[in-house]
């Protein structure tokens, strides 16, 4: 069985595991949120995720596109311009980004 239902859920799911490392790392989540609100540029994106550094977010959006989560074009007028989209592999988190928002505005407390 490649996907389990939820009624079906196992105690280890290799799917799940390499899911959870894909999206889990440090300021992935957010920057995928960011994507999803339609910000294209890395400046704007920068600046719509307070702490995340310049090349901390390169990084990310390098591992997000080798993933195909995201993809990357370069827009050739002077200055260059590289636009930033989450493809369609991306746009289909979005419903996961909808219940953690939903999970964290119930049970997250607040800074």
């Amino acid at each position: 069985m490649n996907n389990p239902t939820e009624e079906e859920l196992t105690p280890f799911c290799p799917y799940y595991k390499r899911a959870s490392e894909i999206i889990g790392g440090r300021w992935t989540a957010a920057i995928i949120r960011v994507l999803l609100s339609g910000v294209t540029h890395f400046s704007e994106i920068a600046a719509a995720i307070p702490g995340l550094s310049d090349r901390l977010l390169s990084q990310r959006l390098k591992e997000l596109e080798a993933e195909g989560i995201v993809t990357r074009t370069v827009v050739p007028h002077t200055p260059v311009c590289i636009e930033y989209a989450l493809s369609e592999k991306g746009r289909d988190l979005a419903s996961v980004v909808r219940a953690l928002s939903e999970w964290a505005a119930r049970w997250v407390e607040h800074d």
